[in-house]
């Protein structure tokens, strides 16, 4: 089922923004049965965030972490062997179902660790912007004037090579 709002106006508006309005219209699509286990998202620092999931009753090799193409996928099962053994219980209230929980993480957030402590899962993420995007702020009036002899000035770096070989 799809949202009721309809984003068709705000396509006709905009360039470049297409990936956004779908994931607008599909994260409401399928959320229905995505609601275990229980998360908190932690914003750490400037770049960095923390997404804690409540596992309890799962033990660490019971987990799996995998992180694709922009898409964190956290699940778990329990093993048969352990709910063979542990079958005298007569009131089972701590949920061990299977599980996959996705979320979807912008450009250049990385998984940096994982640990589990006391029932909640954290993983902490990192944001690395490569240096050729990061905003970077440019002279104004870095141009060198010209010369009358020679045409152009040299260089800041060849003038400072030139003035210590006079002074040797």
């Amino acid at each position: 089922m799809r949202s009721a709002f309809d984003f068709a106006p705000f396509r006709r508006s905009t360039v470049g923004f297409d990936r956004l309005f779908d994931m607008l219209e599909n994260s409401s699509f399928g959320q229905t049965q995505e609601n275990y286990p229980p998360f908190d998202l932690i914003k750490v620092g400037e770049n960095e965030y923390r997404i804690e999931l409540a596992v309890a009753g799962f033990k660490p090799d019971e987990l799996d972490i995998t992180a694709q193409q922009n898409v964190l996928i956290v699940s778990g099962g329990k093993n048969e062997e352990t709910e063979e053994k542990s079958s005298d219980y007569i009131y089972r209230g701590i949920a061990t179902r299977s599980f996959e929980r996705r979320f979807a993480l912008a450009d250049h957030i990385k998984v940096k660790a994982a640990d589990v402590k006391d029932g909640l899962l954290a993983i902490d993420l990192v944001r690395e912007i490569p240096e050729s995007m990061k905003p970077r702020k440019i002279d104004i009036g870095g141009r060198q004037e010209r010369s009358a002899i020679g045409g152009g000035a040299k260089p800041a770096s060849e003038q400072t090579v030139d003035a210590e070989a006079e002074h040797a």
